[in-house]
């Protein structure tokens, strides 16, 4: 196998770290796991779960801000990562709503990456609905390519990419881990992914989470807010790669290949996802810059929405431009 033996090598080069930048967990468990010691048994099994989990945009081939598509071996390009809930009691028609939305620019020359996390209950124009409401109802309308519309939007920047992850991935991954060590910022009674109330019950403090109960701290936001759920996601996806860093069974490898690939969707090719590991290799020296954006509550007709402060979104959107090394669309957003 040609394609692995070039890989290998260049990983072998590397000496395999095992410090993965902790946002792209999932679609790096892939990467970063197919290029073990097991050899081409496990780079082959990650190459055919993400050809499994490739899902075109329609006939998108190319986002409508770019001259050209792009090539992600030697071009800068963004991806939207794409958290979705689709657990029975939350699903709206045949579409689910995004829970997490988060937008990353990587730089290649650099190999940096610029990030901003984008509130779900973010008020914003939707081009699918032709009005002014939360994000993610972007995607019941109009599914992935409705979500990347609003958020091109949003911000005027291209989306080259993106990768859908369902939150079941949490639970298969954290229980082909055996769980991960985490340290939970306060008491909590949780529904399950069953949405059975009552049912997740933890105390504060450093323990081991199953993955219902990593699920659990990772959707709720009872007792603080969308942006900290955000950080304290990242945290999960951290104590999840560490866990996975470290283990030595090529079975629990193969199972964690197989939960990541049965809970992501993407269009990047597998060819595509291993110009990742370039920035992953960097581990610990990686530049990542995280930015929030800036806003006030606010109520409409009893509704609560995240109002985003235009000057904040303004300042994102020029900073992600720059690392893109795009020009910023010049469209103006919709105020609908």
């Amino acid at each position: 196998m040609p394609e692995f033996k070039r890989y290998q090598k260049k990983v072998n080069k590397r000496k395999r770290r095992k410090r993965l930048f902790l946002l792209f967990a999932l679609p790096i468990l892939l990467v970063g796991l197919s290029a073990t010691a097991y050899g081409s048994y496990l780079f082959a099994k990650a190459k055919s779960v993400v050809n499994d989990s490739f899902e075109a945009v329609g006939d998108r081939h190319k986002s409508p801000l770019r001259d050209k598509q792009v090539d992600p071996k030697k071009d800068n390009f963004s991806i939207l990562f794409m958290g979705v809930d689709d657990s029975d009691s939350r699903k709206f028609g045949n579409n689910t709503r995004t829970d997490a939305l988060i937008l990353a620019t990587f730089n290649k020359k650099d190999k940096s990456v610029k990030m901003v996390s984008i509130p779900r209950d973010a008020r914003v124009y939707i081009p699918k609905e032709d009005r002014r409401t939360k994000i993610n109802h972007a995607y019941v309308s109009g599914g992935t390519a409705g979500t990347i519309d609003t958020v091109e939007n949003l911000f005027h920047v291209p989306v080259d990419y993106y990768v859908k992850i369902n939150f079941k991935a949490f639970i298969e991954i954290v229980t082909a881990l055996d769980g991960i060590e985490f340290d939970v910022p306060y008491d909590m009674v949780e529904k399950n992914s069953h949405d059975k109330h009552n049912a997740i019950v933890l105390e504060k403090g450093k323990q081991v989470l199953n993955g219902e109960e990593a699920l659990a701290v990772a959707r709720t936001r009872k007792q603080d807010s969308d942006i900290y759920r955000g950080q304290r996601q990242q945290e999960i996806m951290k104590a999840m790669i560490s866990k996975a860093a470290n283990i030595s069974s090529i079975g629990k490898y193969g199972d964690l290949i197989e939960a990541v690939g049965n809970n992501m969707k993407t269009n990047l090719t597998f060819g595509e996802l291993l110009s990742f590991y370039d920035y992953a290799a960097e581990g610990s020296n990686i530049n990542i810059e995280n930015f929030t954006i800036k806003g006030d509550d606010d109520t409409i007709n009893g509704i609560y929405y995240y109002k985003l402060n235009d000057e904040s979104v303004n300042d994102i959107s020029d900073t992600l431009s720059k690392h893109l090394e795009v020009q910023r669309s010049t469209f103006e957003p919709e105020q609908q």
